[in-house]
């Protein structure tokens, strides 16, 4: 009986070392893999941006209207805060470059209600837009996909299109736009040297 008992006591003794080398094999949840930011689609560029849309009263406003002048066209809406946060920052830049050929037009993405509320308080010194689909259209002949607030989009004093700034412009980026502008206009630098130059605000 003993001697059956030691070997029975050997006999799982040696089934538990086995089992314990054995691979063991842990199920889990899957988790589904997060889908892939979407980059900003790059689509069409229209070299000369042409149109048209009206201005905080109602008035058909065409962008024409400019010409000869450097234009900064700033898409912004009444909801956006660093929008909001940016308008004091472009009245003192059209204050201040006006009489240097620079023109700031600002695009409201926004309903014309909302917008002209707006401007009692803000008091613009530069032309307002106003549009939602069809500004959105004029963002994207920038051939940057429209993804955001603000965007600011850099035309030539001869019409032509520059670039484009996704975010909030502060003061020195402005300087730089300026300064590549202004280089520009005086023949001093080609329109590849100051399209370089945007790209890297």
């Amino acid at each position: 009986m003993l001697i059956f008992a030691t070997a029975l006591v050997a006999l799982l003794a040696g089934a538990l070392f086995y089992a314990a080398r054995l691979p063991v094999t842990v199920t889990t949840a899957q988790t589904p893999a997060a889908a892939p930011v979407a980059a900003p689609k790059i689509l069409e560029v229209v070299s000369h941006p042409a149109f048209t849309l009206p201005d905080i009263t109602g008035t058909e406003r065409n962008f024409s209207e400019w010409q000869g002048k450097n234009r900064l066209l700033n898409f912004w809406a009444t909801w956006c805060a660093p929008c909001r946060r940016e308008i004091p920052l472009l009245k003192d830049f059209q204050t201040a470059q006006a009489g240097n050929g620079f023109q700031v037009i600002g695009i409201a993405v926004d309903y014309p209600e909302a917008v002209a509320a707006y401007d009692e308080s803000a008091e613009f010194n530069y032309p307002v837009l106003v549009g939602e689909q069809d500004a959105m259209a004029v963002a994207e002949s920038s051939g940057i996909e429209f993804i955001g607030m603000p965007f600011t989009m850099f035309v030539a004093s001869d019409g032509e299109y520059l670039g484009a700034f996704i975010g909030e412009l502060h003061q020195p980026q402005l300087d730089k736009v300026v300064e590549l502008m202004t280089r520009l206009d005086r023949g001093e630098i080609e329109k590849d040297e100051a399209r370089t130059g945007l790209d890297a605000l």
